[in-house]
């Protein structure tokens, strides 16, 4: 299949990399012509000049992008956009974890183009990931070998934006998670607690969570390394807690989660790994969650 694919950073290229993997024809772009490079390698070809151009002989296009704003201009663009590229009847399928209101605007516009559209963004790495789909389900079900080769579980979630909101609530539990760790290693921190053993307790009990092994890995011995960059995870929780206002749910506890990764972000750590928000909270306690591996 002829596939155009926009945004090859950090999670695009290694999806675009299975897709090529799989057999399919892959026109690339990206605003950095760095990024395309290793695609390239593998055979791909480069869309030079803008999203339409990866879209004009495709028939299917994904996006793989930072946020909302990105996706619109890349998307909508009356010139450079890629529904002004896609031909009528073709795909175009958006990986980024998105607000359900830009998804919806996107497939109102994509209908009035006969282009199906689908949101499905993606958690964890290809191709043992997951992928949370909103759209039509006819158009999901003609696109599901797509998803097959970049993903171990794939999810039909409901109509435009559901894939979104789905992936959005998983952020929200998560990250917010994240800080209620944080926060429970500085209680034991203060109360004298061993915090290297401490961490392998926790995957034992019922306080165990994916984002809590990031703990031991990257809060403990203080590089604060991780696949997320602060100013993703703090751009989805705000998502999600704008997402909560606009349905009329709750979001106490995600809201003051996300007041910490805002903080972390306006001391200039936007580009390190997610778990250095441990700085906020530790300078508010007073003390330091490090610890050397436990033998």
């Amino acid at each position: 299949m002829r596939i155009g694919f926009v945004g090859t950073g950090t999670m695009g290229r290694p999806i675009a990399e299975c897709l090529v993997a799989a057999g399919h024809r892959l026109t690339v772009y990206d605003r950095n012509p760095q990024a395309m490079s290793p695609l390239l390698g593998h055979g791909a070809t480069a869309a030079a000049d803008n999203p339409a151009e990866a879209a004009y002989n495709a028939e299917v296009v994904f996006t793989s992008l930072p946020g909302p704003s990105e996706v619109e201009a890349a998307a909508l663009d009356p010139e450079t956009g890629i529904l002004a590229g896609l031909r009528k009847g073709g795909a175009y399928i958006d990986l980024t974890t998105n607000a359900p209101a830009t998804v919806r605007r996107i497939a109102e516009a994509a209908g009035k183009r006969d282009i199906a559209f689908l949101d499905a963004p993606v958690s964890g790495r290809p191709p043992s990931m997951t992928v949370m789909v909103g759209g039509r389900e006819n158009d999901f079900a003609h696109c599901k070998p797509l998803f097959a080769a970049i993903a171990a579980n794939v999810f039909y979630v409901g109509p435009s934006g559901a894939g979104a909101t789905a992936k959005l609530v998983t952020q929200y539990l998560g990250y917010t998670g994240f800080v209620a760790a944080l926060e429970g290693m500085l209680i034991a921190a203060k109360a004298g607690i061993d915090l290297a053993t401490l961490a392998r307790i926790v995957p034992l009990s019922a306080g165990q969570s994916r984002t809590f092994g990031n703990i031991p890995r990257g809060v403990l011995p203080g590089t604060f390394a991780a696949g997320g960059t602060l100013d993703i995870v703090a751009k989805d929780m705000a998502l999600a807690c704008a997402l909560a206002r606009d349905v009329g749910a709750p979001a106490t506890l995600g809201a003051l989660a996300s007041d910490v990764y805002a903080r972390a972000q306006a001391q200039g750590w936007g580009g390190e790994g997610f778990p250095v928000i441990a700085r906020v909270l530790e300078a508010m306690a007073g003390v330091e969650l490090r610890a050397g591996p436990k033998p």
